[in-house]
């Protein structure tokens, strides 16, 4: 079983990618209910934690139901890292992730998450600089590398490892290569093959069924298994591997009234959480992937991300389950 500090995981544990945008509250919550294992918040700027803008502060909401969660910081800068670390420790989360791995150039440009794959020196100056700061395990996402040309995973995660790092999870693509072609878990495998490192590792890359989670899982001999994209608008995806991992067997998809469900879930924990008027407009991104595959179902998306009003959002999904169930 791993384990992160004081943090003990389940037997190849399913952990929630940190997805700017979509790893609020709500979607944790409904991720937690379909058997994920360990979650962490988006990723938030040390920069702007500091600043105390109201957006960074509101990621570090974090409820007991999603236990045990991390909070994920990201930046540039070792005094702004080690001050967001304070801050992160108080609202005592379970751990405290950091983004060595966001390929997105607004954060690249300030030398932050993968653009500290070019200069490993300060990767580490500004990891140590987090665990002085706080009394939370640290643990570590990132990438290969910047390029196939610099691939320099093995040496980071003997480094981060010789400063107190207590978990590395690795998406396996490097900066360049953004979020196309393959990601190449042997370098993941030869990291965790490495009689030096000791601390869990997690793979993290293209995992979009029971099917390849468990070719994977077999393959490589890793400590867990990091689930992101393949996970929005379809929470279901942890609890079938974990039923394909245990019997071999694939269970039924989920049905329209489980897409209802979940989507209807979604928008009430969101508006509990942000409000009416941004719960409701900042779910319109997700319903497409909840009902994606079901037949004509444009007229009911456009009502879904046009309406502002609450009561009728949920009648709308009452309308679907009654319509769709009885096409079946």
């Amino acid at each position: 079983m791993p384990k992160i500090g004081n943090l003990l995981l389940p037997d190849f544990p399913l952990l929630l990618a940190p997805m700017e945008d979509v790893s609020d509250p709500p979607f944790r919550r409904l991720c937690k209910m379909h058997g994920a294992d360990l979650m962490y918040s988006e990723f938030i700027s040390s920069e702007g934690l500091i600043r105390d803008a109201i957006k960074s502060r509101q990621k570090l909401d974090i409820f007991d139901y999603e236990r045990p969660v991390g909070i994920q910081i990201f930046g540039g800068d070792e005094e702004a890292m080690a001050l967001s670390a304070k801050i992160v420790d108080a609202v005592h989360p379970d751990l405290v992730d950091i983004n060595f791995g966001c390929p997105v150039k607004k954060v690249v440009c300030k030398g932050a998450g993968a653009g500290v794959l070019k200069d490993v020196d300060l990767m580490v100056r500004l990891t140590k600089a987090v665990i002085r700061s706080t009394n939370l395990p640290v643990t570590v996402k990132t990438r290969l590398g910047w390029d196939e040309n610099s691939i320099n995973i093995d040496e980071v995660a003997e480094r981060l490892q010789d400063i107190g790092v207590q978990a590395l999870t690795v998406h396996a693509r490097t900066r360049a290569q953004m979020y196309k072609g393959h990601s190449d878990w042997t370098h993941v495998e030869r990291i965790k093959n490495n009689p030096r490192i000791s601390m869990p590792i997690f793979g993290n890359g293209d995992i979009d069924s029971p099917q390849k989670a468990l070719e994977y899982k077999n393959r490589f001999g890793l400590d867990g298994m990091m689930i992101g994209r393949a996970a929005i608008g379809y929470p279901w995806i942890f609890n079938e591997i974990k039923h394909y991992f245990n019997t071999g067997e694939l269970l039924p998809p989920p049905t329209i009234s489980d897409r209802v469900d979940a989507a209807r879930n979604h928008l009430l924990w969101s508006i509990e959480w942000k409000g009416e008027r941004l719960g409701i407009v900042e779910m319109r991104r997700h319903y497409t992937n909840y009902f994606k595959g079901i037949v004509a179902f444009k007229e009911y998306k456009q009502k879904l991300v046009t309406t502002d009003d609450p009561t009728t959002l949920f009648a709308i999904f009452e309308e679907i389950e009654s319509v769709y169930s009885n096409l079946v």
